[in-house]
Parts: structure tokens; C-alpha cells; sequence
């Protein structure tokens, strides 16, 4: 990891906080900060890939502790799930109860996702599908009773204490079919033409070289094979302020991808029929609500988080491999 500037200013969590320190206050100013634009602790596409992949690593571990631990999740439950701790408005009512019956409610309170991608997918008996960025395994665990016993479910995830959750949740659940990796989205650990089917739920956004996850994507894919997954998406630019607040990027908003650049990363990776279809608009107390749990309790300045209005939204995005010939 390289080193960052000298810090001139105490991090916005309490003054000059040491990094492991930091990193255990609930991911804020998890790891060495350099403060932001907002005044909180900075981020975005500005920092090194390595410190943004260490700092969403620690703020999604420390989520999966707390549902092993048996304390609420900070963010996603699913459609039964106000019980559960769920009030974030991006991931709340996500799954239905009769969907999610017989799974295990950690699966249900480490979902961080933004839709449904399985449903989406349109899954068959006996297809091969791989999660990217699988967190508590809600999505594997769906998909594999899709896809029945012939078929396989992959879950990859690069933080140690989700993999331990979801293997746990996989075994409550008795899911036979189903196999965790460790490993980076950009750097996928399976064979060329092994999938048939990749989703994802609000994780792509997060990585700081999303061309390379496609590529990887692609490359894993079938021939034929479909991209098809749930992920944040903006109808147009987000000012500076957002962009390098930490707790957004972590939060699934900065690091998301305007539309139509979306698309454009889709083909030149070598997908056809990509599409993007929005689920939802987020309006303007929804964006308070995403920023009012940021570093410090602060967030965005009203002039940034105006611009979050109608720009944020959650999608299905669709592509599919070309087939061979």
C-alpha cells in the first residue's frame, strides 16, 4: 500500500486519531486520512486503489462481525426485515418473506445490496453462477436453489470475516451446491468460460477499477453467458463533496458510474445488449437519510447533497456475452 501525504489536519472522528485506532470506529476513518472537501475523512476516486479496497474491506468486515455478534446491521435486512434493523433506503424491502423463508436472518442482515439480482438473472436448473462481491451469501444461497442440484453457486468476496459468515449461513441453510472464494473482483479465481451466469448487488460501484471487473467478467462468462446484475448507478455527475466523502464510497454512492458510462465500459469490455434500467429515484429525504449516517454524522454540504437528488438512482444492468461463433 503506498503512503499517504502527511496528514495537516486531525481526521473529522476526533482530532489526529491513530490509523488501527481509526479503522476500529466503524470504518470513518478507517485507515491513514487525508481530510475531504466536506470536512469529513476523504476518499473517493482520489485515493489509491489499495487504501479505497483496505477501507471497504474493514467497514464490511466490521459489519459481518456485528451480525455474528448478534447485534443489529447497520444497513440491510429485507422484506421482513424493520425487525431485523433494516431502515437504510437503499437496501430496505428488498427480498420478500416468502423468498427468503428457511434462510438463515444473518444472511438476511449482511445483505448490503441494492435489488435483487436473482430474480433478475432468470436462473435455470443446472447453470453455473458466480456473486461477485457475495458479502453474508443472500444472493448465492437464492441463486443455488435456482439453479437445483445439478447446478452450481460461487460467492466471491475479499473480506475474511464475510466468507466466514456466509460459509456459516451457507451450512445453516444446508446449501450443498455452494462454494465460497476469497478473492478480488478485479482478479476473479476461476477459469476462462466457467459461468454461465455473474451478479452482483451493489458491489461493482465500490471497486476502484470497474473496466477491470467487467474484463474479468467477460472473461469467466460463457460464450452466451448474461451479466446481470443490481448495482447504483447516477444520472449525472456528483459534485467533488461526494465524490470524496469515505462513508459514501463505502455507502455505495460515489463510487457509482453515470449511466451511459456504464454502458460504454460494458461494450468495451465485449458485451453486447447492455442496458441499464432504473428501479429507483432517490428523492430528497432519501438522500438525507443516505448522508445522515455518514463520517462525523454530517455528510455532504446542502449544496452536494441537493445535487444527490434525482442523480442517485438503484438499476438492473443487463449485457450478455457474444456467442461463439
Amino acid at each position: 500500500m503506498s503512503q499517504p501525504a502527511e496528514k495537516k489536519t486531525g481526521c473529522c472522528c476526533g482530532g489526529p486519531t491513530p490509523p488501527q485506532r481509526q479503522a476500529q470506529s466503524g470504518g470513518c476513518c478507517a485507515g491513514p486520512e487525508a481530510q475531504a472537501p466536506d470536512g469529513c475523512c476523504g476518499g473517493g476516486d482520489s485515493r489509491p486503489a489499495e487504501q479505497l479496497k483496505e477501507v471497504v474491506r474493514e467497514r464490511y468486515g466490521a459489519a459481518a462481525r456485528e451480525v455474528a455478534d448478534g447485534q443489529r446491521s447497520s444497513c440491510c435486512g429485507g422484506g421482513k426485515h424493520a425487525e431485523l434493523g433494516n431502515n437504510d433506503p437503499i437496501c430496505r424491502d428488498l427480498y420478500g418473506d416468502g423468498e427468503t423463508a428457511g434462510l438463515p436472518d444473518e444472511a438476511l442482515l449482511a445483505s448490503f445490496g441494492c435489488g435483487n439480482p436473482t430474480a433478475l438473472a432468470e436462473l435455470s436448473e443446472g447453470e453455473t453462477v458466480l456473486d461477485l462481491g457475495s458479502g453474508g451469501g443472500i444472493d448465492v444461497l437464492l441463486s443455488a436453489r435456482r439453479v437445483g442440484a445439478a447446478g452450481k453457486a460461487y460467492g466471491l468476496d475479499m473480506t475474511d470475516d464475510m466468507l466466514a459468515l456466509a460459509n456459516a449461513n451457507r451450512d445453516k441453510a444446508g446449501a450443498t451446491n455452494v462454494e465460497f472464494l476469497k478473492g478480488s473482483i478485479e482478479q476473479i479465481p476461476l477459469p476462462d468460460a466457467s459461468v454461465d451466469v455473474i451478479i452482483s448487488n451493489c458491489v461493482i460501484n465500490l471497486s476502484p477499477d470497474k473496466s477491470k471487473v467487467l474484463a474479468e467478467a467477460f472473461r469467466v462468462l460463457k460464450p452466451g453467458g448474461r451479466f446481470a446484475v443490481s448495482d447504483m448507478v447516477l444520472e449525472r455527475e456528483l459534485p467533488p463533496s461526494v465524490r470524496e466523502s469515505i462513508s459514501l464510497w463505502t455507502g455505495c454512492i460515489a463510487g457509482a458510474l453515470v449511466k451511459d458510462d456504464y454502458v460504454q465500459r460494458l461494450r468495451a469490455a465485449g458485451f453486447e445488449n447492455a442496458s441499464i434500467e432504473t428501479t429507483r429515484t432517490y428523492s430528497r429525504d432519501d438522500a438525507r437519510d443516505m448522508a445522515g449516517g455518514g463520517c462525523c454524522g454530517s455528510g455532504p454540504s446542502p449544496a452536494a447533497l441537493e445535487a444527490m437528488v434525482d442523480s442517485v438512482q438503484s438499476a438492473f444492468i443487463r449485457a450478455r456475452k457474444p456467442a461463439a461463433g
